[in-house]
Parts: C-alpha cells; sequence; structure tokens
C-alpha cells in the first residue's frame, strides 16, 4: 500500500480487520454510528480503499464481499515509524522524553517500558 490512508478510511478497515469478509452493508453496521454514515459514505470510503490496495473484493451474488489486505500490526508499525521520523528524527528515546515531560506517562506506562526494557536487555 503506497498511499496513506485517512482518518475517515482508517474506521473502515478497523472494522475490516475486527471482522471479513464483510459486505458495504454490514460495514456500515459496524462503523460507529456517531460518525453518521450512510451506506454510500462507507460504499466511497470502500472505493477509495480499494484504489489504494488496501482492501479487495469478490462478487458473492448481486453484492460485493470486502476484506483487509494489509495486516493492522504493518498498518500500525508503518504509521509508527513515520510519525517518529517525522516528529523526532527517528529516534524513540525524544517521543518518549516528550511524553514524560508533559505527564503524559501513567505509573503503569512507566512500568510496562521498564518490564519492556529489561527483556530487550535480556
Amino acid at each position: 500500500m503506497a498511499e496513506r490512508i485517512s482518518d475517515a478510511e482508517h474506521a473502515v478497515m478497523e472494522v475490516l480487520w475486527d471482522q471479513a469478509p464483510l459486505t458495504a452493508q454490514d460495514v456500515a453496521e459496524r462503523v460507529d454510528p456517531a460518525r453518521g454514515w450512510s451506506a454510500n459514505t462507507v460504499k466511497t470510503l470502500l472505493g477509495r480503499l480499494l484504489a489504494k490496495a488496501a482492501i479487495t473484493h469478490e462478487e458473492d451474488g448481486r453484492r460485493y464481499l470486502y476484506r483487509p489486505l494489509v495486516k493492522r500490526e504493518d498498518y500500525v508499525s508503518g504509521e509508527s515509524r513515520r510519525l517518529i521520523d517525522r516528529l523526532f528524527g527517528g529516534r524513540l528515546t525524544p517521543l518518549v522524553a516528550h511524553l514524560a515531560e508533559r505527564d503524559q506517562l501513567t505509573a503503569d506506562d512507566i512500568a510496562e517500558i521498564e518490564a519492556l526494557l529489561k527483556d530487550l536487555k535480556a
């Protein structure tokens, strides 16, 4: 997937990552109702995701079944890397320092980071 997906497209991807294959109507019913999207809006977003090769579809009678081509883990990895590259010069330490300086890390977060670092050192 060369093109990045928008926040709206991401909402559709989350539905498909949770359960696929789904019809456009199935996706429309599972997207957060607070978005207020019609089935036509969802179909437009599915069309964009097809064009970006983030999803694929197959015919099932008179309807299409959609499924993701991009794994959630791969997407998260790519987006995380882009964020760190763009905002922190490709370095993770300044990101953690930024969060710590702004009291964004809870005691549980710090404990998890410490445990992760301990595991990485082992």
